[in-house]
């Protein structure tokens, strides 16, 4: 059921060659409201970073999250659409904000933080760039468990391609597709 909602004022003409257009939000209208709410909460958290020390602003993203998620509870995200590169915006993932935060230790600064999933050859490899060519990059194995989850085990490849085989804790991530 659609709900119209005013998205501005239509100023009158009463000799207006156009009839005035009246936009009604659909769950679409209603998913890009909750997902421009959501942009707006982590533009300023520095892919996360600004974020672990403020408990209040973490509880308003993480909500943000959910009700995204609820908007699109119907919808298949496992798809082709899936198959894609993706930028990191924020992230609860404590591994990935240490690499961000403590880059310059190692002489160098973060670049971008990328996920590339290929849904048919079942795999995620996660980059982390240091410009101007350095990378950290996790590769990873992945299985469709549902129409809106990805299983996945991964590999750590960095100097001596250690292994790790599960996340400890459960984690919150917003990824913006590049074309």
């Amino acid at each position: 059921m659609a709900t119209c909602l005013p998205f501005g004022t239509i100023p009158f003409k009463p000799h207006s060659p156009r009839p005035a257009k009246i936009t009604c939000s659909s769950t679409t209208a209603q998913s890009q409201l909750a997902k421009q709410h959501l942009l707006s909460l982590i533009s300023d958290q520095d892919r996360g970073l600004k974020t672990q020390n403020n408990p209040l602003k973490l509880t308003s993203i993480v909500s943000a999250i959910d009700d995204l998620a609820a908007l699109g509870k119907d919808s298949i995200t496992t798809g082709g659409s899936l198959s894609a590169t993706w930028r990191l915006l924020w992230t609860t993932e404590k591994e990935q904000l240490f690499i961000i935060q403590n880059a310059s230790l190692f002489g160098t600064l973060t670049g971008d933080v990328l996920q590339v999933i290929d849904v048919e050859q079942r795999v995620l490899n996660n980059v982390i760039t240091f410009p101007p060519d350095g990378v950290f990059f996790v590769r990873s194995d992945i299985a469709v468990a549902s129409k809106q989850r990805v299983n996945f085990k991964y590999a750590l490849i960095y100097k001596c391609g250690s292994t790790r085989e599960e996340l400890g804790d459960s984690i919150a991530t917003v990824w913006a597709g590049l074309v």
